[in-house]
């Protein structure tokens, strides 16, 4: 049974983007810093800011690649192959375009969905067979309007919506950790 022992977090380094639509899999990760007390160091081998997750005993890495997005994949192919850790190991949150502002979802492996990072970090570790955490930021509705859309900052509602998913989601870490991923996404997939 896999268990989760990379948590990567997709975004683009800068105070330019650091509020962008883009960069939800940064907020995710930061939260889970902010709730576990683990800290983030630049590591140049890595190729953006890695740390140990501080939790139980779960042995387990966190990741906010400094690479910009399209090129996310070399970040966590530095990090996995230096600690041997196998892509249904690794747990990827991004921002989702597919789905609204308000919707989160689990899955594992598939299509990148036109999402570079993913794009990237299938080519790099060989394979689509990681987890996603799916952070739904909703599509401007034209797909020429996408590239701007992403690297923009949500409105206050859809920001509202997005900061409710990561603090719903951040909660399924304990099962992502024991590779508990059926319980999980009955926990996030089921409505009350």
């Amino acid at each position: 049974m896999s268990q989760i022992k990379l948590i990567v977090g997709l975004g683009n380094p800068g105070a330019q983007y650091e509020s962008t639509r883009h960069n939800a899999g940064f907020w995710w990760v930061d939260q889970i810093c902010a709730e576990t007390g683990s800290k983030l160091n630049l590591e140049a081998k890595f190729f953006g800011h890695a740390g140990r997750l501080k939790s139980s005993n779960d042995e387990a890495w966190l990741l906010k690649p400094t690479t910009f997005m399209n090129a996310s994949g070399r970040a966590v192919a530095a990090l996995a192959k230096f600690y041997k850790i196998a892509p249904e190991s690794v747990l990827v949150v991004h921002d989702e375009l597919d789905l609204p502002p308000g919707t989160v979802k689990l899955k594992k492996g598939g299509g990148h969905g036109g999402h570079n990072g993913l794009k990237d970090i299938t080519a790099q570790l060989g394979t689509p067979d990681f987890w996603r955490l799916r952070l739904g930021i909703g599509h401007p509705g034209d797909k020429n309007a996408v590239a701007n859309f992403v690297l923009h900052d949500p409105s206050r509602d859809e920001m509202r919506a997005i900061e409710e998913n990561i603090d719903q989601s951040t909660t399924l870490l304990p099962l992502l950790l024991k590779g508990e991923f059926e319980a999980a996404m009955l926990k996030l997939h089921t409505k009350n």
